[in-house]
């Protein structure tokens, strides 16, 4: 894949480049740069062989960012985070942070019958267990989910104030109570849980197979490889059920099957997960009511910004939040949405 003709991307094509190779030494990598894995606002992600460089989102406070990568490198989230390459000291282009990461496979789009939900869900429950890190070293940060979801109407609010389905989305997120970014457990969360964030840890796969992956073109990675959770950015301490609340954000709007959110939730309980108790919506209900205004809003302001119509998967969020905003009541939303 060719990089676009865009000076971040090249700059951090370069800086992947220079970190895969010792200086002079030429680029023997199956297939050299195989190309931009993600450009979004919020992180610009490409691959060189099998190292990873990404250029986190502008802005971002440099001693949270610092900590996050900190904790993804930590030795007692090994088995949780694929681990950075380096942890200090960060790298910069263009005023953005830069950090190193081995490839790991991701997910793959087209076998959705094949998605590890129970693996991610015991991924997460292994997180939530482990005490947060002590020491200086780690100044851990609020996770930031609560935050994304405000963030998102905010920005609906500014880019689409007109569209048709933004009433509607305002509606279901004056039902989300105040205070739900602050109420609940300080645990450690992953804080933007989906299943593009998960990925094979080739390094931790049985050396033969691990031997076979690495000589193939970029191909798919030893079977043996355990999934790992990427994505650090908006880790951090707070409520647990926030990382299960876009999965069961899915499940109440009708868009993930019953059957596959039985599995990710038993998993997850059955390995200890502190996120839920005995019924799981007097957890969930409030986390997913605000992960489906954030998707829908996120869906207006981008359709908009695009010059589009909503797509069936977007309707549907919308709908859902028509439902979540009928069965308002003044005390805690009802489990049903």
């Amino acid at each position: 894949m060719d990089l676009p003709d865009r000076p971040l991307l090249d700059a951090l094509a370069a800086y992947a480049h220079a970190a895969a190779h010792r200086p002079g030494t030429p680029c023997r990598c199956a297939g050299g740069l195989v190309g931009v894995l993600a450009d979004r606002d919020d992180g610009t992600v490409v691959r060189h062989g099998r190292l990873v460089a990404k250029a986190h989102a502008p802005g971002i406070e440099p001693e949270a960012h610092r900590a996050r990568i900190a904790l993804a490198a930590h030795p007692d989230v090994r088995e949780v985070f694929l681990p950075p390459l380096t942890v200090s000291p960060p790298g910069e282009l263009e005023g953005r942070p830069v950090s190193l990461w081995p490839y790991g496979s991701p997910v793959d789009p087209a076998d959705p019958d094949a998605a590890p939900w129970e693996e991610a869900a015991r991924l997460l429950a292994r997180l939530h267990r482990t005490p947060p890190p002590d020491g200086e070293a780690i100044r851990l940060p609020g996770m930031r989910a609560p935050a994304k979801a405000a963030l998102a109407v905010d920005r609906m609010r500014r880019t689409a104030p007109d569209h048709p389905a933004a009433a509607t989305v305002l509606a279901a997120w004056r039902s989300v109570p105040d205070g739900a970014a602050t109420d609940g457990p300080r645990l450690l969360c992953h804080g933007d849980f989906h299943l593009g964030q998960l990925v094979r840890d080739e390094e931790s796969a049985e050396p033969a197979e691990s031997a076979r992956s690495a000589k193939s073109e970029g191909g798919p990675t030893s079977p043996s490889a355990p999934w790992r959770l990427i994505d650090p950015d908006d880790a951090g301490l707070g409520d647990p059920a926030w990382d299960l609340a876009r999965p069961a954000a899915w499940f109440a709007a009708g868009i993930l099957p019953p059957e596959i959110w039985s599995r990710f939730l038993g998993a997850y309980q059955e390995a200890g997960g502190p996120a839920v108790g005995t019924d799981p919506w007097a957890q969930l209900d409030v986390p997913a009511r605000a992960l489906t205004v954030q998707t829908a809003a996120l869906a207006v302001a981008k359709s908009t910004a695009e010059g589009r119509p909503l797509d069936e998967v977007e309707d549907v969020m919308i709908d859902t939040c028509a439902r979540i905003a009928g069965h308002r009541t003044d005390s805690a939303p009802t489990a049903s949405t």
